[in-house]
């Protein structure tokens, strides 16, 4: 498995509901724009501040959308083991193809203990789980040990979203400690590092940057041998994925871009989430400004 898999925001309309027809025209352009698949319900999917009915509708709605035309990860990521399963075993029922899960939140977690809750879920389930190892999330560090030892004793558990920097050298470590266990790691943190992952060995990306298409022309022309044409068109526009991923804004600016490309309706964040300030506005007008002044990318002011 490799190529991009977009993290989807969630839509909300103006009075707080989620948006469910943002939601489908969002998915439909992603689809158009060449993903290999779609991660809902993740962190920057703002899944902590949905009800449990409307992590049902989202979950649902991105499902029906896809249609089977494209594999969805379903982030199923909670404090405790037991609801853990319990949303792993609905996105299952559901039609997931793969559950997310980083490690349970909790005081004095240790390596043994993470290790069995994803022997725990992956006894409970027949899909395949995306490690997501981003330890601002979860709290807890996974060495590159400790992943490779679940790798190699939790078959389903052999693809990793990886977030914890540097993540080129995580990624390279990571990859040589597995030896013959087929390890499949995927980058996140908003692509800003993506040329370096790929070098390192990374599979593509997993991340919700709301221009996919720039994503998947990288990732493409790296797997496909041109590495010139890939990391050209990274350093043309990684300047607008360190905009989006900024700490504590980077959803408001997200949802600004989506709004801006007619994809979804309104740019509103759950509270306590930010909301995007004149000063960024005016910053992100100026580099989809430049952004769309190089070769063969005009289109991005579209």
């Amino acid at each position: 498995m490799q190529g991009v898999f977009s993290v989807l925001a969630t839509p909300f309309r103006q009075g707080g509901d989620v948006d469910v027809e943002s939601l489908r025209r969002y998915v439909e352009h992603f689809i158009g724009a060449g993903v290999t698949g779609f991660t809902a319900l993740g962190v920057l999917g703002e899944a902590a501040r949905l009800t449990e009915r409307e992590r049902a509708l989202v979950l649902d709605t991105v499902l029906g959308q896809v249609n089977g035309r494209a594999p969805v990860v379903v982030g199923t990521t909670t404090e405790g083991l037991q609801t853990c399963l319990e949303l792993s075993r609905a996105a299952q029922a559901a039609g997931a193809t793969a559950v997310m899960v980083s490690p349970p939140r909790a005081p004095k977690l240790n390596s043994a203990s993470v290790k069995a809750h994803f022997a725990a879920l992956a006894e409970a389930l027949t899909i395949p789980i995306v490690i997501q190892d981003f330890p601002p999330v979860s709290g807890f560090t996974m060495e590159a040990s400790l992943l490779v030892q679940i790798a190699r004793e939790i078959p389903t558990a052999r693809t990793i979203k990886l977030e914890d920097p540097p993540t080129p050298l995580k990624t390279a470590r990571l990859l040589d400690a597995a030896g013959d266990v087929a390890l499949t790691i995927f980058g996140g943190l908003g692509g800003v590092y993506l040329l370096e992952e790929l070098m390192a060995g990374s599979a593509g990306a997993m991340t919700g940057f709301a221009f996919p298409e720039i994503l998947v022309a990288i990732v493409s022309r790296w797997h496909a041998g041109d590495r010139d044409g890939a990391a050209d068109l990274f350093y043309k526009t990684v300047p607008l994925m360190r905009l989006e991923f900024q700490e504590g804004i980077g959803m408001a600016v997200r949802k600004e871009v989506l709004k801006r490309r007619g994809l979804i309706a309104d740019a509103s964040t759950r509270a306590p989430g930010a909301t995007i300030d004149p000063g960024t506005r005016a910053a992100l007008d100026r580099l989809i400004t430049w952004t769309a002044a190089q070769e063969g990318l005009a289109w991005i002011s579209d």
